[in-house]
């Protein structure tokens, strides 16, 4: 993939929100060497979606009611505090609280 990303911080979350694209977001993951399968990049568009009704990246027990996923079966698929990276690959801001 030959894209160029724009900046991110120290944590790998674009400073610019709005230069997302869907394309950034795959190739950030790939930069990072993290393997954005087709479940994931579901919740990616769907924490996008949530983001746009509500403005707020969602804690991760809305988010699971959200996409009607148990969060332990998100916790195992992400191998990690899922929001972190699906709010980073989707072009959100960083989530507060208990992610």
């Amino acid at each position: 993939m030959n894209i160029q990303i724009p900046p991110r911080d120290g944590d790998g979350y674009l400073l610019d929100m709005n230069e997302w694209t869907p394309e950034i977001g795959r190739a950030m993951a790939e930069t990072d060497g993290f393997e954005m399968t087709d479940d994931r990049w579901e919740q990616v568009l769907k924490a996008r979606e949530y983001y746009e009704q509500h403005n707020v990246v969602p804690p991760i027990r809305k988010f699971s009611k959200y996409i009607d996923v148990d969060k332990k079966d998100l916790f195992k698929q992400w191998m990690t505090g899922p929001m972190k990276p699906i709010s980073k690959y989707g072009g959100l801001p960083k989530p507060t609280g208990c992610v």
